[in-house]
C-alpha cells in the first residue's frame, strides 16, 4: 500500500520560489537568460519560476532519465530530447526538480557546456545529500531535504503523482 507523508506544503514552496526569483533577478539584472528545464520533472517549478523572475528569459528543455520505474537511479543517463535553442555565449541557468545522486545533472552539465555558454548555474527546487555521488555545486535552491522518496509538484514515481500542488514523501 502507498503512502503519502506530507513534506512540503504549496504555500512553503510558492514562498521559497519568489525568494530564489528575486535573488535570481538581481544577480542577472539588466542580462538575459536562458533557462533549461530537466523534463519531466521540473516543468512545474520552472513555470512559476520563470513568472515570479524580473529579467528578460528565454527557456528550452532537455530530458534525461536514470530511473525508469523504480525508486533508485540505474546509473545509466539517457538523453531522450536534446537541447533546441543556441546557447552559445548566453548564461544559462539549468532548472531542475531535485538533485539526488548528481549523476545525471552532473551529465547534463558537461552537455550543456560542451555548447560554450558564457555561464551555467543549478536551479533546483530540491537538494536531497543523503544520496550524493558526486559534488554538484548548487547555485540556487529552494530546499534541503534528507531522505525519501519525493513525489508531487512535477516529481513522480513511475509517472505518478506529478499533478499533486504540495511534496510528499511517498512510502511503498
Amino acid at each position: 500500500m502507498r503512502v503519502l507523508v506530507p513534506v512540503l506544503t504549496k504555500d512553503a514552496i510558492e514562498k521559497k520560489v519568489a525568494e530564489v526569483a528575486l535573488k535570481i533577478s538581481d544577480d542577472y539584472k539588466d542580462r538575459e537568460l536562458i533557462l533549461i528545464g530537466i523534463l519531466k520533472g521540473a516543468f512545474v517549478f520552472m513555470s512559476d519560476l520563470m513568472r515570479c523572475l524580473a529579467v528578460p528569459v528565454k527557456l528550452d528543455f532537455i530530458c534525461a532519465s536514470s530511473y525508469g520505474a523504480g525508486t533508485t537511479t540505474s546509473g545509466s543517463i539517457k538523453l531522450t530530447k536534446e537541447l533546441g535553442i543556441d546557447i552559445k555565449g548566453k548564461d544559462v541557468l539549468i532548472v531542475e526538480d531535485i538533485v539526488d545522486t548528481g549523476l545525471t545533472l552532473s551529465y547534463l552539465i558537461d552537455y550543456v557546456k560542451s555548447f560554450g555558454p558564457a555561464s551555467v548555474k543549478i536551479c533546483a527546487l530540491l537538494d536531497k545529500r543523503e544520496r550524493r555521488k558526486v559534488e554538484i555545486k548548487i547555485d540556487y535552491s529552494c530546499h534541503v531535504v534528507e531522505e525519501g522518496f519525493l513525489v508531487g509538484y512535477g516529481l513522480d514515481y513511475a509517472e505518478d503523482y506529478r499533478n499533486l500542488p504540495e511534496i510528499y514523501h511517498l512510502k511503498l
